[in-house]
């Protein structure tokens, strides 16, 4: 096991799994300096072959309480504030894009550019508790980091229309309901929770879950037709890896696989 720690951010891998968390005190509030720590941890989580998954999470009561209200007070015309919107949209499509599963462990309140950052992983669990939602109206702004954008895409249009309008937030338990997260688990058992299911899909096929990704992440923004198209092309070059032939064998063998990512 090793820990590095940034000044916002530690990063412990364990084995497969590199575990970041944020640690801005009091509230975790999003700044453009934790966002460049975060996309400069990214891109070595993407250059480091030993780790297949990442999770995220938050210290205390907060994921991430939000923007820094004082860096929205100061942002002087549309021209800067543009800027810091396509700032924290380009590090939120890194994470995105990355081609290992990025789970959030929601672990407290997570709103704002929080739950933004939430949305871009790819798969979400909530402790007990927690408070989701995009507050930004009451601000008399609007998300600015996806949320606009990726809020309906997760929950449907409705339902994305009276969180961002109203600002109002939600419980973990209504943002499963929504299907915003997957899991909802009490707060000692969330780490754990998360770090069970970050080994679980670890142990998985490396190409199979880049392939996967690639088709879910691709497939939404293009047609039905398109994305099975798609799909096709990728389930048909996995049916040519080693992984492939090792997972049927296994299977016939009544064992586990042992897959070797080619």
């Amino acid at each position: 096991m090793t820990t590095t720690t940034g000044s916002m951010l530690s990063c412990t891998i364990d084995g497969a799994v590199a575990t970041l968390v944020i640690n801005r005190p009091p509230a975790n509030t999003l700044t453009p300096e934790l966002l460049a720590e975060l996309g400069a941890v990214i891109q070595q989580m993407a250059k480091d072959d030993a780790v297949k998954v990442v999770l995220l999470t938050g210290t205390g009561r907060f994921f991430i309480a939000g923007a820094d209200i004082r860096l929205l007070a100061s942002i002087p015309s549309s021209r800067e504030g543009e800027a810091v919107a396509l700032q924290g949209q380009a590090i939120l499509n890194q994470i995105e894009a990355l081609e290992k599963p990025v789970i959030a462990a929601i672990n407290g309140i997570c709103l704002g550019g929080g739950l933004e950052l939430a949305m871009c992983c790819h798969i979400r669990l909530a402790a007990e508790g927690s408070r989701l939602g995009q507050p930004e109206i009451n601000l008399g702004i609007m998300p600015g980091f996806g949320g606009t954008q990726r809020l309906p895409r997760i929950v449907g249009q409705s339902k994305a229309m009276e969180l961002i309008l109203t600002g109002d937030p939600i419980s973990a338990q209504e943002a499963k309901t929504i299907g915003l997260v997957s899991q909802v688990v009490s707060p000692e058992d969330l780490l754990r929770q998360a770090q069970g299911l970050a080994r679980t899909i670890a142990s998985k096929a490396q190409r199979a879950l880049r392939a996967s990704l690639r088709a879910v992440r691709q497939g939404a923004d293009e047609s039905l037709l398109d994305g099975l198209a798609l799909e096709a092309r990728l389930f048909g070059e996995l049916c040519d890896t080693d992984d492939k032939r090792e997972g049927v064998a296994a299977f016939f063998e009544k064992r586990q696989p042992r897959f070797v990512d080619r």
